[in-house]
């Protein structure tokens, strides 16, 4: 199941500089696996992301990675970060690879504070 999270239209003038002179619309999604919620009776979250780009034709470009976390406040938190930054398709699984590893390293940190 997806719920929708948020959308953004890229900045023009951003888009501008880099070339591009059509709208580019950006819309980001927290998923579910409602078979693994039926088999385990827990939810495991992921992230959509879909891209539209209206030119002469419609293009769509999209990406999801599911299985990120149980976390549901973890998975808002990601979303958020992810859309605050514009991450489209093409960035998804660098920049949860990169949340991923700084949480990991500051968990370790956590950890070798306290013994």
């Amino acid at each position: 199941m997806k719920n929708f999270f948020g959308s953004i239209f890229i900045n023009r003038d951003e888009l501008r500089e880099a070339g591009i002179d059509y709208p580019i619309k950006v819309e980001y999604y927290k998923i579910t696996n409602e078979e693994e919620k039926i088999k385990e009776n827990k939810l495991i979250y992921g992230i959509q992301i879909i891209k539209t780009e209206y030119r002469d034709k419609i293009g769509v470009e999209q990406e999801k990675i599911e299985h990120i976390t149980n976390d549901e406040s973890e998975i808002t938190r990601m979303l958020s970060l992810i859309k605050e930054n514009e991450v489209t398709p093409i960035g998804l699984e660098d920049v949860i690879l990169e949340i991923k590893s700084r949480q990991a390293l500051a968990k370790n940190k956590k950890l070798s504070y306290n013994t």
